[in-house]
C-alpha cells in the first residue's frame, strides 16, 4: 500500500480520537487544531521510519504531548486570560446551570495543570488507558506516570478544595 494513502487511512480513522486529545491537552479549539495538524504533519514525516504503521496512533499522541509541553513552556502560553470561579458559583441548581458551572470550573482548572500532567489524566481517566499503556503513548516509565497522576490529582484537591467530591460527581454524572 502506497505510503501516501496508508497515512490517509490512519488520518481518516483516528482524527477525532486525536483532536480530542489534542483538545484536552490545550483546551481551545483552535489551539487543538494547530496542535493535531503539527503533530500529524511530524508523523507524515516520519511515517516511513515508524516501524509498524499500527504503532502510529501512540507515536502521534507522543508528539502531541511533547509540543503542547513545549508551547507550554514557553512564556507567551501562560498570558492567557481566564476567569476564576468561586465555590460558591458551583453548586447544583434546579435549572441545571449549577452543572454546567461546575464543569467550567473543573476545566478551570485541569487547564492550570501542566501539559504532561494533563496528558496523564487523559490517558489514565478519559481514554482509559492502563498505566503501562500510558507510558507506552507518552514515552516514560510507569513510576513516572504514577507520579504525575498523583501530583496533578492533588494539584486538583488543592484547586477544587472541599467541595472536590460533589463537584466531579456532578460533572461525572451529568
Amino acid at each position: 500500500m502506497a505510503i501516501g494513502r496508508e497515512f490517509e487511512e490512519f488520518t481518516v480513522s483516528r482524527q477525532r480520537a486525536l483532536f480530542r486529545y489534542a483538545y484536552l491537552l490545550v483546551g481551545e479549539r483552535g489551539l487543538a487544531e494547530d496542535l493535531l495538524q503539527e503533530s500529524l504533519t511530524r508523523t507524515y514525516v516520519r511515517w516511513n521510519k515508524l516501524r509498524d504503521s499500527a504503532n502510529a496512533e501512540a507515536y502521534t499522541r507522543r508528539v502531541m504531548t511533547n509540543t503542547a509541553i513545549s508551547w507550554y513552556r514557553r512564556r507567551s502560553w501562560r498570558e492567557r486570560p481566564h476567569d476564576t470561579l468561586p465555590a460558591s458559583l458551583a453548586t447544583r441548581s434546579d435549572d441545571g446551570s449549577g452543572e454546567v458551572t461546575a464543569r467550567i470550573w473543573l476545566w478551570a482548572e485541569l487547564g492550570k495543570l501542566p501539559p504532561q500532567q494533563r496528558a496523564v489524566l487523559v490517558l489514565r481517566y478519559y481514554e482509559d488507558l492502563t498505566q503501562a499503556e500510558t507510558a507506552r503513548v507518552l514515552g516514560c516509565t510507569e513510576g513516572t506516570v504514577k507520579s504525575q497522576a498523583s501530583r496533578a490529582l492533588k494539584k486538583l484537591r488543592a484547586g477544587l478544595g472541599p467541595d472536590a467530591l460533589l463537584i466531579v460527581e456532578s460533572v461525572v454524572t451529568a
